[in-house]
């Protein structure tokens, strides 16, 4: 009758394609329909700011992903490590024929260091001021001259890798008399609990014929370097370019270290499985053989300490000088430059952006619902208004 039927066609033409409906049917993700959609402009604002929030936080989760995640992970100290290695290098304003540097440890054992070190007689003045600070400055007076150095794992690496040479003493000034000596070099020791010490000839030690004069006395010094394990000239250490002077004739420095073994690697995997495939590792010297596997371009061992002062006048019955004291604590540092894995970082980045939109949306709808209530109130208020004056007018 509507003449549909005379050229062949049939309602179900005029609706969706039966094909289209049925993948509908398995949408898992229903859109709503156009007539229940309204445009607005605080809507394509809304959607401009949780796209730019959603860029940079993922910006951010790249960036931090690039540069990894520094971890501190302390363990008890594997292996049996014999040897201990101590670098020195310090200026004391005395001569050296006047000075004796002498280490004894916990063992009894006595290393006469000042047969092993290097002594070059040299001026107080020729190391001047540059890059010193008093022992306990605080970091940024440190990070102003130079000489802290923050936790990265590659400044470490990069520093293991520069020369590992003392610098030379600086030459003497044609028509100047020495009046300080340069004391530097490395020397092994037993890997335990000990003391180094600078005294004066003949004051400390018995020594027949041997005896300094009392005016001569000066233990003013400058620590250049002070380190425990390999010697990297090129890592800053707690002690490191320290100045402490004193007018005082007898005036005892006492310095404690709390020594912990350190390692600072970029390939933290590898050291896990060596630690557990090798449960019985060999002793050796300073430790470094204890894990021969571990030493690469990304992995530097060395020793971190702790360091206190104690330092006073001392009357003419005591003996003068500089007292390092060190003891070797038995756990182990490993600071590790890590990176989680690509599907590790996919699904952060889904988090953060989902929680983003998620979030993003429901202030949206929440500002929606207040404009609208505040909407309705001033309509309101109009149509009560409207309704006075309309009453006002017809009794007049």
């Amino acid at each position: 009758m509507n003449g549909f039927a005379d050229h062949g066609l049939d309602n179900d033409n005029f609706g969706e394609n039966k094909a289209v409906s049925a993948v509908k049917a398995f949408d898992a993700f229903p859109k709503t329909k156009p007539s229940y959609q309204q445009q607005t402009n605080t809507g394509g604002v809304w959607t401009v700011v949780l796209i730019c929030a959603s860029l940079w936080l993922a910006g951010t989760e790249l960036q931090r992903w690039w540069h990894g995640q520094t971890t501190h992970e302390f363990s008890v100290e594997q292996g049996v490590g014999h040897d201990l290695q101590i670098n020195l290098d310090v200026v004391i304003a005395m001569k050296c024929e006047d000075l004796h540097v002498n280490v004894q440890d916990a063992s009894g054992d006595r290393i006469l260091a000042g047969q092993t070190l290097h002594k070059d007689p040299t001026t107080w003045t020729q190391w001047g001021s540059r890059g010193q600070h008093a022992l306990g400055a605080k970091k940024e007076e440190r990070l102003e001259a130079g000489e802290y150095q923050e936790e990265d794992v590659h400044d470490y690496l990069g520093a293991a890798r520069k020369s590992k040479k003392y610098h030379k003493t600086p030459k003497v000034s044609r028509g100047r008399e020495p009046d300080s000596c340069r004391i530097y070099g490395s020397m092994h020791g037993n890997k335990v609990q000990g003391d180094f010490h600078i005294t004066a000839r003949g004051h400390g030690y018995m020594e027949f014929g041997q005896h300094l004069d009392h005016n001569s006395f000066n233990f003013s010094h400058h620590i250049n370097e002070l380190s425990f394990g390999p010697f990297y000239p090129s890592l800053i250490n707690p002690l490191d370019n320290t100045l402490a002077t004193t007018d005082a004739r007898f005036y005892k420095f006492q310095y404690y270290l709390s020594v912990v073994p350190t390692i600072y690697t970029t390939d933290a995997k590898a050291l896990r499985k060596i630690d557990k495939f090798h449960e019985s590792p060999s002793s050796g010297s300073d430790g470094l053989e204890q894990h021969p596997h571990r030493y690469s371009k990304n992995t530097v061992f060395t020793n971190q300490y702790a360091v206190t002062e104690q330092s006073h006048p001392v009357p003419e019955n005591n003996v003068p000088g500089v007292f390092v004291k060190f003891d070797i604590e038995p756990i182990q540092l490993t600071i590790a430059e890590e990176w989680s894995s690509l599907p590790s970082l996919f699904i952060r980045l889904v988090n953060v952006i989902s929680g983003v939109l998620v979030a993003g949306g429901w202030l949206f709808q929440i500002s929606e619902w207040a404009k609208d209530f505040r909407g309705r109130r001033r309509r309101r208020t109009d149509s009560v208004g409207v309704l006075h004056g309309g009453m006002a007018g017809k009794k007049g």
